[in-house]
């Protein structure tokens, strides 16, 4: 008799604790739905600017090759500054010149074949300058002009200028505030042609930055930084994603 009470007991007990335990599952499963069913639109928003750089890096190298080190040497001493002053004389400000150290190799002759000896028949020295300066238009000039030092016998090599906005930092976050407006603009026209609305943020991720010559279409997954264009186009992307009630 109290075997069979007992085991009444247990059976009930253990019912109760499968119901418990069904109950749980079940309200679990139920708020899981819930979560996974949450309507979300995903846009991706953009915006444009196109920008003048402000700042200029332009270098130019003078090289000199002689048999004796003493004597490539003094024509590259004697012909840098005549350079600086080349360059102050087209307006360059003295202390936007930096000299660089200078740079040597040793020249090495070859036989019939075409095969290095190891012999020293000479060497070369090299030395750079650098322009930095604000006045972009006026040192862009100037680089196209340097090469004119040639006819005084100055071997100089003149680079491509280097074209920078000093200001990228500040608009960044001004353009990504413009690409967010727009992800919201894009968002709002899916939800209303549904009959629906978009609430709150669920997620945002930044795109990279695409800084191009102006009006070219050049893209690149790890983003771009032009710097051989005084006139450019900076692009910002954002991937945004709303609730949808």
């Amino acid at each position: 008799m109290n075997n069979e009470r007992n085991g009444n007991i247990f059976n009930a007990g253990f019912a109760l604790a499968v119901a418990l335990v069904l109950s749980s599952i079940v309200f679990a499963w139920a708020y899981t739905r819930s979560k996974n069913t949450e309507q979300v639109v995903t846009v991706t928003g953009s915006a444009r600017k196109k920008i003048t750089s402000d700042l200029v890096i332009w270098k130019a190298a003078v090289s000199y090759q002689a048999p004796q080190l003493s004597d490539a040497y003094k024509s590259l001493s004697d012909n840098i500054p005549r350079v600086k002053q080349y360059l102050i004389s087209k307006g360059v400000a003295e202390n936007q010149i930096t000299v660089s150290s200078i740079s040597s190799s040793t020249l090495t002759g070859k036989d019939s074949e075409g095969n290095d000896t190891g012999q020293i028949t000479g060497y070369s020295l090299r030395q750079e300058l650098e322009v930095r300066s604000t006045e972009v238009e006026k040192i862009a000039k100037v680089a196209r002009e340097a090469t004119e030092l040639i006819n005084q016998g100055i071997l100089l090599e003149s680079m491509s200028p280097e074209y920078h906005y000093t200001k990228l930092g500040d608009l960044k976050i001004e353009m990504l505030g413009e690409a967010a407006k727009d992800a919201q603009v894009r968002a709002k026209q899916i939800a209303s042609s549904t009959g629906s609305q978009i609430g709150n943020i669920r997620s945002a991720r930044m795109g990279v930055m695409q800084i191009t010559p102006a009006d070219s279409n050049e893209v690149s997954d790890s983003g771009m930084n032009d710097t051989s264009s005084l006139e450019k186009e900076i692009t910002a992307v954002v991937n945004v994603s709303f609730a949808v009630d």
